[in-house]
């Protein structure tokens, strides 16, 4: 009884450093070959369409989620104390093409030259802010191959490369002061790097959640 107990200890023995021995090897594995963060999520620029003089709005003929081409006409205000040749000043057009994600006038309203009527983006041209930690910053290099998954589609894969590694931490560039009393406590900084997400299909929407792992060797 007592060598089939021995045995059966040794064989749990066997199995728990096994099981602790590819634990570790799994992390190492990751840990050498990738560098990932869950704190990233899906960009975009922000494209302002603003008025070029100041005047009552007459018309706007947009909405939010609406696509939109270069040079189109989306507003047009009203003309006080401008010759007929200046018509042009008095449309609003599309500076890129684009969509629509944020509407902020109203017809009625004064909109003065240089405020904002309404915010677009280029869906075509999406790309991931990933923080990564500055610890493991040393390993990342522009061109390296992403495995980008994003949580609007679960557990799809997309794919894409590091295009720029930031040139400051994020409390860099934070706008709050820093802190001057007497203690202080260390803190991992992580710097933006931005990912490029190569040809898709599906609609991504910006400031979506992700998760990105890239690979440094």
């Amino acid at each position: 009884m007592k060598e089939k107990r021995k045995i059966l200890i040794i064989g749990i023995l066997i199995i728990i450093v096994a099981a602790l021995g590819s634990i570790g090897c799994y992390y190492w594995y990751q840990n050498t070959y990738y560098v990932s963060t869950d704190d990233a999520s899906v960009s975009a620029d922000l494209v302002n369409v603003t008025p070029q003089i100041s005047g009552k709005l007459l018309e706007l003929n947009i909405e939010e989620g609406d696509t939109v081409i270069k040079n189109q006409i989306l507003a047009r205000q009203e003309m006080v104390n401008l010759p007929d040749s200046s018509v042009d000043e008095s449309l609003i057009r599309s500076p890129i093409d684009g969509i629509v994600i944020k509407k902020q006038g109203t017809i009625g309203e004064i909109w003065s030259s240089g405020q904002t009527l309404a915010t677009l983006i280029d869906p075509d041209k999406l790309y991931i802010t990933a923080n990564i930690e500055e610890t493991k910053l040393g390993k990342v290099r522009i061109g390296q191959s992403v495995t980008i998954t994003i949580d609007q589609y679960g557990s799809k894969k997309f794919t894409g490369k590091v295009k720029s590694v930031g040139e400051a931490s994020q409390s860099a560039l934070s706008i709050l002061p820093s802190s001057t009393s007497g203690t202080f406590t260390k803190v991992v900084q992580r710097i933006p790097v931005k990912i490029s997400i190569n040809k898709f299909n599906n609609k991504i929407l910006p400031g979506t959640n992700a998760v990105v792992k890239i690979h440094v060797k």
